[in-house]
């Protein structure tokens, strides 16, 4: 299913700083401010987005259109590729021209939306349109689209994490089904590695951190961790499912031949989103990535047949086997909007109405942000994405909470992650306390 460099996803933890300062500052009045105009009413409203390419481009428009024809007299103003500074920015700034409806890439900052007052709590328009969220949108999409009680963003298509397998090399290993659970795992991880003098003819995974999608909270996603208590509390040092993440990673990281000899590996290998991505030309047997790399991988024209699967599970969660990580886009409406109602008239048709999302899901190939539109008859994909809608749908599947500081909690673990995997720290336990505190300290500084 060809398609274009993703558009969600994309390291979003690593791209907060100067968004979430100018957020800090934002002057944007109280949840619920301006919305008291007559939606029924012949009215413009401005959407912003960041979606670039041409294909997303012109899914984007045949979205608005859609509604235009909907609601003729609701008109939309569209500017693309506003990256979330600008988008913070204008938010901060108001005026004729600053957006009513925004979407984001950026699922890290909800929290950081919600607790500036920057968006408004979409609470009560779900309420007043007699919409149940809960049974709207998949789990995880509704836990990263709210901030303590205020809903303020709402999931407008997303992305769910698998595993992509070289099915050749499987068969040569003599390797006949995806594993499921981390032994099977770590065990063909092996058998696929075929060395070549001190480095690798074909790596079975690449598990370092570094590793293009193998991010912490990735990997963490199929040990369903928590990562706050009831306190607002990291519960990094608490949680075992931290310390068996870690624990397992590195044992993978040591058996494939240690961190340094990977890392030296990983240098000599194609970017992420080049045709040379080391999965698309068989240096890597194995990799955890997005929904996206499928039409990325087909476009390069493998040499090879590409196989698809979840990502496996560690053994004691044998049985929820099929789950995976959920991001994505999401969507609000400004505070300093004085066209709220037909802001939220916007919001509710992109997001709500299944034929619209299912519509914008085959234009730009992203997984779909409702329960309904993923059963939908109408979506068009290649079989193999099906596993990625079995993902979103999964109740098991996870994501990360949203923080009042973004993402800088996720940025923290990761540096461990750096820390741990590459030797420097040596004592998990004691690491994983020194982390926490640093979240700890980081939020209290926040607030």
């Amino acid at each position: 299913m060809p398609e274009a460099l993703p558009s969600l996803a994309r390291k979003t933890a690593f791209a907060l700083t100067a968004s979430l300062a100018l957020l800090t500052t934002a002057c944007t009045g109280q949840s619920g401010s301006g919305a008291t105009d007559d939606a029924s009413k012949d009215t413009t409203i401005n959407f912003w987005h960041a979606w670039s390419a041409p294909n997303e481009v012109k899914a984007v428009g045949s979205l608005v259109a859609g509604f235009e024809r909907a609601h003729p007299n609701i008109h939309v103003n569209v500017v693309g590729n506003m990256t979330d500074d600008k988008i913070n920015q204008a938010l901060r700034s108001g005026g004729d021209r600053a957006p009513d409806v925004i979407s984001s890439f950026t699922t890290n900052n909800v929290g950081k939306f919600c607790s500036s007052g920057a968006l408004v709590d979409l609470n009560p328009f779900f309420e007043k349109s007699g919409i149940d969220a809960q049974k709207t949108f998949p789990k995880p999409m509704n836990e990263y689209t709210q901030f303590d009680g205020n809903r303020c963003t709402v999931p407008l298509l997303g992305d769910a994490y698998g595993l992509y397998y070289n099915k050749t090399a499987f068969e040569k290993a003599g390797i006949a089904n995806p594993p499921k659970t981390w032994s099977e795992f770590a065990a063909d991880a092996k058998k696929l590695t075929i060395a070549r003098g001190d480095s690798y003819r074909q790596l079975g995974f690449m598990p370092n951190y570094h590793g293009w999608e193998s991010t912490t909270e990735h990997y963490f996603g199929q040990f369903s961790p928590t990562y706050f208590g009831k306190d607002g509390k990291s519960a990094l040092a608490k949680d075992p499912a931290f310390e068996k993440g870690f624990t397992l990673q590195k044992k993978l990281v040591d058996e494939l031949g240690g961190f340094q000899k990977l890392e030296k590996f990983r240098a000599t290998l194609g970017d992420e989103w080049g045709p040379k991505h080391p999965f698309h030309t068989g240096q890597v047997a194995m990799q955890l990535d997005g929904e996206w790399r499928l039409g990325m991988a087909e476009e390069a024209k493998p040499k090879f047949e590409i196989g698809v699967a979840p990502l496996p599970v560690p053994d004691d969660q044998a049985a929820q086997y099929g789950k995976g990580y959920i991001t994505g886009t999401i969507a609000g409406i400004a505070a300093n909007s004085h066209k709220q109602n037909a802001a939220w008239e916007l919001v509710k048709y992109m997001t709500t109405d299944t034929d619209a999302v299912v519509g914008f899901a085959n234009g730009i190939h992203n997984v779909p942000s409702t329960l309904a539109a993923l059963k939908s008859p109408k979506l068009k994909y290649d079989p193999r994405f099906k596993t990625f809608l079995d993902i979103a749908a999964n109740p098991d599947s996870t994501t990360t909470p949203a923080s009042i500081n973004g993402g800088v909690y996720l940025v923290t673990i990761q540096q461990f992650g750096y820390d741990y995997e590459s030797g420097k720290a040596t004592d998990l336990k004691a690491g994983l306390k020194k982390t926490a505190a640093q979240i700890d300290t980081d939020i209290a500084q926040a607030k």
